[in-house]
């Protein structure tokens, strides 16, 4: 009799597993922003395995303290933090959601809002990423995001 439940219980853990996997795998991270290039005609990025050991890296120095520092290494970078269970899709949309203060005429930020993670999400050169996510002694989960060939030169269009 206690193999049956044992069994259940295995069969029910993996199945809950796979489902908080499924949230933040590579492809849930690549798949959220081609999204947004697509909807401004710039070319997917690709799941970059070089990306990942360094998202990797810096999640866990973050992981101490979730704060939101750049790493000022390489590569462009997207840093989210947030007190729930953030997945790869939440992640990828804050900086998508920047979309509304990014004006294209002037290839500017529309008044003291923030829209550089929205152009470093789109940036037409770049054409990979690796993520990683972490998390904080405090229940947060940090996120982070590196591109390659980085993006936001400064007097450059995303697209």
């Amino acid at each position: 009799m206690d193999i049956p439940k044992l069994s259940i219980l295995s069969v029910c853990l993996m199945v809950a597993l796979q489902l908080a996997c499924a949230q933040n795998s590579p492809d849930d991270f690549v798949k959220a922003h081609n999204a947004g290039r697509a909807q401004v005609g710039v070319p997917p990025l690709v799941w970059d395995e070089t990306l990942v050991a360094y998202a990797k890296e810096y999640a866990k120095v973050r992981s101490k303290d979730c704060e939101m520092k750049h790493s000022t290494g390489p590569y462009g970078e997207n840093l989210a933090a947030g007190s729930w269970d953030m997945n790869a899709k939440q992640a990828v949309q804050i900086w998508l959601d920047e979309k509304k203060f990014y004006d294209v005429g002037s290839n500017s930020c529309i008044g003291n809002e923030m829209c550089g993670h929205y152009t470093q999400a789109v940036w037409r050169d770049s054409t990979k990423v690796g993520c990683a996510r972490a998390k904080c002694p405090n229940g947060w989960t940090f996120v982070t995001c590196n591109y390659d060939p980085p993006g936001n030169y400064v007097g450059e269009r995303p697209y």
